[in-house]
């Protein structure tokens, strides 16, 4: 059997561009796909750090004006990968985010620098580039949906579509007057097109038109199914039920490793856990926390909005102070939150450490110092730093959401007396009931030998791409198979 062909399409790849969880599932899936016999090419923006990490690259396709200017499809390799990146410098020869202007606002041109994504996938679907032509066309987010409608507008022979929703809340809405400026056709402005409540919805003209849906854990996928969860999307989700299926995310062990992880001040492991209180140490100073053994020391890792939670933790900061704990948090986003921690930080130094920002090395030392990481959302699709956790020993304090939900076992009494806790998951979303998982993982720390097999636990967990590697080739040949059949 010869090797499934798969053109993987995101805005953001690890570690060339990341600003979240998807970049991480871009860079890491196509080496885990490699072992299911699936070549995996990956589209993406020519920004400028992917144009400068390409090693031999070569025109796989030139454009003499795409959406407002000329570009080229480059092809070569980068960090491991096998990528096709559109080089339009009109679109993206930006630096910093690739979403947001120096202002912090979106671009004013994101519609027609995604939409050009979208485009290439399309004519690479279709006319292939280099020796490479793909059997499947598996479009990430909002930002490369469109690339099911174009195939499906352009008309003739194409291959299969999947489009994976890594945050539903990201949908990609634009004005409907723009539907000519973006290549599509007047009939293409219907309910079963591009329409979406009046204007021209990336993300729902994926959902219309891919063969099939997935989502980044199962919970999730039943989630957004309902008015709850669905973000004005859940009667066509609940239409198409049939071709939504929930994959779990994993992460790359490779590179969350604490066996082996650099930017840790000591390498550990389930055989040598003792060596972990070392980056404990090692994390407190660098945020200026008091080194002391005694305190249940709770990691931030997060995006600083209320999606993630991170106003319940704010809210119940007396609690987690009167507790004896400490917070070592790392994160940007909402200002408001970032201010409220700021001064969370100032009003007790030495008990609260904040560094507003990203930091992948600190990232990593707060996975790897931590007692305990905090991810208390109040939707979460999959969530990849509480698989991290998992794997460095940092038992998860998780709301009972999303891919959180199914990730991570409770450490209620019969988990514990089984052998499976792995971490503390509470509901409902609220600061009454994440008060009290503060209180039950402090509980947990004075608790030494429980706490060392929740630990334990979490980092024999398989957190890797394996499984859900075999789901994805799985879903990709019954795709093919039932095409072919047609």
């Amino acid at each position: 059997m010869s090797a499934l062909r798969v053109l993987s399409v995101a805005a953001e790849v690890y570690p060339l561009v990341k600003t979240g969880g998807l970049a991480d599932v871009a860079g890491a899936l196509p080496a885990a796909l490699a072992a299911e016999d699936v070549r995996v090419v990956t589209l993406m923006p020519g920004y400028p750090a992917t144009m400068k990490a390409l090693e031999r690259p070569t025109v796989a396709k030139r454009y003499a004006e795409l959406f407002g200017g000329p570009a080229r499809i480059v092809a070569g390799r980068a960090a491991g990968l096998e990528l096709l990146a559109l080089d339009a410098p009109h679109l993206f020869e930006r630096h910093g985010n690739p979403y947001l202007g120096p202002d912090g606002r979106d671009w004013p041109d994101n519609a027609f620098r995604f939409a050009a994504l979208s485009r290439a996938a399309a004519d690479v679907a279709r006319d292939g580039a280099g020796d490479f032509s793909p059997d499947v066309v598996h479009a990430h987010d909002w930002q490369a949906a469109l690339a099911p409608a174009y195939l499906r507008y352009d008309g003739g022979p194409r291959p299969a579509t999947v489009l994976t929703i890594h945050n539903l809340a990201f949908q990609g809405q634009f004005p409907a007057d723009w539907l000519a400026r973006l290549g599509l056709p007047p009939h293409a402005f219907a309910l079963d097109g591009v329409e979406y409540y009046g204007t021209i919805g990336f993300l729902k003209a994926g959902l219309q038109m891919a063969d099939r849906i997935t989502t980044v854990s199962p919970s999730y996928a039943a989630e957004i199914m309902t008015p709850q969860g669905g973000m004005g999307l859940d009667g066509l989700l609940a239409t198409r039920a049939a071709d939504v299926v929930g994959i779990l995310n994993g992460i790359d062990t490779a590179v969350w490793n604490p066996a082996g992880d650099p930017a840790l001040t000591q390498a550990y492991s389930a055989t040598r856990l003792a060596q972990r209180d070392k980056n404990r140490v090692a994390l407190q100073r660098r945020l200026g926390l008091a080194e002391d053994p005694q305190a249940p020391l709770f990691g931030l890792v997060s995006r600083l909005t209320t999606q993630k939670g991170v106003d319940l933790i704010v809210e119940a900061m007396p609690t987690l102070l009167s507790l004896g704990g400490q917070l070592a948090a790392l994160g940007t986003g909402d200002r408001a939150l970032e201010g409220a921690m700021e001064r969370a930080a100032l009003a007790h130094p030495g008990r609260v450490g904040v560094l507003i920002g990203y930091d992948e090395e600190l990232a990593h030392l707060v996975q790897g110092g931590a007692d305990f990481l905090l991810v208390p959302s109040r939707f979460e699709p999959c969530g990849l730093t509480q698989l991290c956790a998992l794997r460095y020993g940092a038992p998860p304090l998780v709301a009972r959401v999303g891919g959180l939900a199914d990730t991570v076992i409770d450490a209620n009494e019969a988990a514990i007396e089984a052998g499976a806790a792995t971490g503390i998951v509470f509901s409902p979303v609220d600061a009454q009931s994440y008060a009290a998982a503060l209180r039950r993982a402090a509980a947990l720390h004075r608790d030494p030998a429980t706490f060392k097999r929740l630990r334990l636990n979490g980092m024999r967990a398989d957190v890797s791409w394996r499984r859900p590697a075999g789901a994805y080739a799985r879903l990709y040949r019954d795709l093919v198979a039932t095409r072919t059949a047609r």
